[in-house]
C-alpha cells in the first residue's frame, strides 16, 4: 500500500520541566488510527527549558516524524497542553517570545489544512509523556535518548484500547514500506527487525535525541490479537463514599502503621489561600455567595510575592485555581512568572456563606445568634440560606480525588480559599469537624499535604508566610 493511502496518523506529544525552567525534555508518538499502534518515536532531553518549550519542541518532533512517514496523510494532533492546543488551533495569541518561533515551525512542518489540534487529559497521553521522562532521566546520566533502551510503547500499550491488533500491526508495516519506497529508503532500513534492548542498555545519541520507527520484524508473522484487559472499576466519588461529614472523616482517614505501603512519587497539593481582598482585614464572611471581591493592592502585592518565591523554588508544575476572581487573580500573578496554564475547578470554591456574606462575626452573632450556635455546634448546620461544612467536604473530597488521579506524581498548586485547604488539612490527618475553628489561614498562605497511591496523605506545611515578610 502506498504511503498515500494512509489517510491519517495520530501525533500524541508532550514535553516536561522539573523546574520550570529546569532540566527539560520532550516526547512524541505516531500512532496508527485504527489499530492504535505506535508507528514512530521521537524523545529528546533539551538541557534548562520551560514546560512550554519542552511541550512545543514536543509537537514539532512528532509532526517532523508524521511527515517522514506520510507526507500527504491528515494529521489529528492529541496533547494535553491546553496552552499549545489552542495558540496552534488559532484560537490563543501567541504572546511569549519563547513560543512564537517554536509555533511559526511547528507551523511549517504541514500546510494547515492538513492538520488537526485535539486537547485529550494527562492520563490519556502517556505514551508521550512517558518518552518525554525518559528523556529526562537520560539528561540526568548525562546522556540522551536512545530508542533501543525506551520502553515506553510497553508501558503505554498495556493500558491503550485498541482494534484489531494484528490488522492494524500489517496495516503499519505495509505504510512504512510504502513510505520508505517513496523516499528512496529500503524497507529494511526504515524498520529495523532488531528488538527493542532492556531498559537501561548503554550508549549515548548526539544531541539532536532520536526518533525510531516501530513496525514489528517483517520475518516475523504477526501476532494473535490479545484482547485488552478489562478496565478497573472507578473508585467511588465523595458523594458515594460517605453520607456526612463525620462518616467521611472516618473513610476518608489514612492508613496508619508500618504494613507493606505503596507510596511511589506522590500528589503533592501546594495548598495558596488568595490574596488579600476588602474583606479580608475585617474578617468578614467572604464566601462563593457574596459580592466575589477581586485583590487589593496590598493583594496582588502578595499573589506577586508568592509567585516569585514559587519561581525561585521550581517545583510547582500544574496550576489549578478556583473559579473566585481573587483566587484567579492569585493564581494569574503565578501562572505568568512560571509561563503555566491554569485550569478552573469549581469544588475549590469557598462555602456559601448565605444570609452572613460580608458580616463580621460580631454582627452575625448580634443577627443570627440562634443560627450561629447551631452552626458552631455542628458540621451539618449550614447559615440561612448557605451551604454547611459537610456539604463543602464532600465537594472537595469529590475534587481532591480527582485531581490526584489527574496529577498523580506530580505537584500541584491549588489556589483556593480558607476553607477548602483547611477542609483538606483535616481530612490528611484525619481530625475532627471541630478541627476547622482551630487552624489559622493567612492571606496568600501556603501549606502543602502530598497523597500517595495507596490512601495515606502526609501534611508537610500549614500557614506559611515567611514569602510576605
Amino acid at each position: 500500500m502506498p504511503a498515500a493511502e494512509l489517510r491519517e496518523l495520530i501525533v500524541e506529544a508532550d514535553g516536561g520541566s522539573r523546574g520550570n525552567p529546569g532540566p527539560a525534555g520532550y516526547g512524541a508518538v505516531v500512532l496508527d488510527p485504527v489499530s492504535g499502534e505506535p508507528l514512530a518515536e521521537a524523545a529528546e532531553y533539551i538541557g534548562v527549558a520551560t514546560n512550554n518549550v519542552a511541550e512545543y519542541r514536543g509537537l514539532i518532533a512528532g509532526l517532523k516524524a508524521a511527515r517522514e512517514l506520510a507526507p500527504d496523510a491528515r494529521i489529528r494532533v492529541r496533547m494535553d497542553s491546553k496552552l499549545v492546543v489552542e495558540q496552534m488551533s488559532g484560537r490563543w495569541k501567541i504572546k511569549h517570545p519563547d513560543m512564537k518561533p517554536l509555533a511559526a515551525e511547528a507551523a511549517r512542518v504541514f500546510p494547515a489544512s492538513q492538520v488537526a489540534y485535539e486537547w485529550i487529559p494527562r492520563e490519556k497521553n502517556k505514551h508521550a509523556d512517558r518518552l518525554a521522562n525518559e528523556a529526562m532521566d537520560a539528561g540526568k546520566r548525562g546522556k540522551q535518548w536512545q530508542p533501543s533502551s525506551s520502553v515506553a510503547a510497553l508501558d503505554a500499550g498495556a493500558a491503550r484500547v485498541v482494534g484489531d491488533a494484528a490488522a492494524g500491526a500489517a496495516k503499519a508495516r505495509a505504510a512504512l514500506a510504502g513510505a520508505a519506497a517513496v523516499s528512496g529508503t529500503p524497507a529494511s532500513a526504515a524498520a529495523p527487525a532488531a528488538a527493542p534492548a532492556p531498559s537501561g542498555a548503554g550508549g549515548t545519541l548526539p544531541a539532536g535525541g532520536g526518533t525510531a520507527t516501530l513496525p514489528a520484524p517483517a520475518t516475523a508473522p504477526a501476532p494473535a490479537a490479545v484482547p485488552a484487559p478489562a478496565p478497573a472499576a472507578p473508585a467511588a466519588s465523595g458523594s458515594e463514599r460517605t453520607t456526612s461529614l463525620e462518616t467521611e472523616t472516618e473513610a476518608a482517614a489514612p492508613s496508619v502503621g508500618w504494613g507493606p505501603a505503596d507510596l511511589g512519587a506522590p500528589a503533592t497539593f501546594v495548598l495558596l489561600r488568595h490574596g488579600e481582598t476588602v474583606l479580608t482585614p475585617e474578617k468578614r464572611f467572604s464566601g462563593s455567595g457574596g459580592s466575589d471581591p477581586e485583590l487589593t493592592a496590598a493583594g496582588l502585592r502578595q499573589a506577586d510575592a508568592v509567585a516569585a518565591m514559587l519561581a525561585a523554588r521550581g517545583t510547582v508544575q500544574e496550576i489549578v485555581s478556583s473559579p473566585l476572581q481573587r483566587c484567579r487573580q492569585t493564581a494569574a500573578a503565578v501562572a505568568q512568572r512560571l509561563g503555566l496554564d491554569v485550569r478552573i475547578e469549581d469544588g475549590l470554591r469557598e462555602t456559601d456563606f448565605g444570609a452572613w456574606e460580608g458580616l463580621t462575626f460580631a454582627e452575625v452573632r448580634e443577627r443570627y445568634p440562634d443560627e450561629l450556635n447551631a452552626w458552631l455546634a455542628s458540621a451539618k448546620a449550614a447559615p440561612p440560606g448557605g451551604e454547611s461544612f459537610a456539604a463543602v467536604a464532600r465537594r472537595v473530597a469529590a475534587t481532591r480525588d480527582q485531581l490526584t488521579a489527574r496529577y498523580a506524581g506530580r505537584t500541584v498548586l491549588v489556589v483556593t480559599h480558607v476553607t477548602p485547604i483547611k477542609t483538606l488539612v483535616r481530612l490528611a490527618l484525619g481530625a475532627p469537624p471541630e478541627s476547622l475553628f482551630r487552624m489559622e489561614l493567612s492571606a496568600a498562605s501556603l501549606s502543602v499535604v502530598a497523597y500517595y497511591k495507596d490512601g495515606n496523605a502526609s501534611v508537610r506545611l500549614l500557614n506559611d508566610t515567611s514569602h510576605l515578610r
